[in-house]
């Protein structure tokens, strides 16, 4: 039942990005801009080179990319669970997705 659930969840923020214009993370390449929309699932302050960043891993129902913003501690809205779209350069480190400083809308609440 838990499995179902998941997939429905899945499948319900594939199409809400869809909606929005967004590309599937599963499909963006590196090094290449793309605009993503999904469900920020964990948010952390690690830091990077000795300077706060704040991290984010964004689910879109097909993959995961993790956003982060240099020299920020916190930003009012990004949450765990919150909405949002997001748009920047995609790279790869250590074999996932990231997008360092992307551009962002906050949508519907969690």
């Amino acid at each position: 039942m838990a499995a179902g659930k998941a997939e429905l969840e899945a499948e319900e923020l594939q199409k809400s990005a869809g909606d929005e214009g967004a590309t599937p993370i599963s499909d963006c390449a590196a090094r290449k801009r793309h605009c993503v929309a999904g469900t920020l699932r964990t948010v952390t302050l690690r830091p990077r080179g000795g300077a706060p960043a704040l991290e984010a891993e964004l689910y879109d129902g097909t993959d995961v990319v993790n956003l982060v913003w240099l020299g920020r501690r916190k930003i009012a809205g990004i949450d765990p669970g919150r909405r949002l779209r997001a748009e920047g350069l995609v790279s790869e480190q250590d074999g996932r997705k990231v997008m360092f400083n992307p551009r962002y809308e906050l949508r519907g609440g969690s």
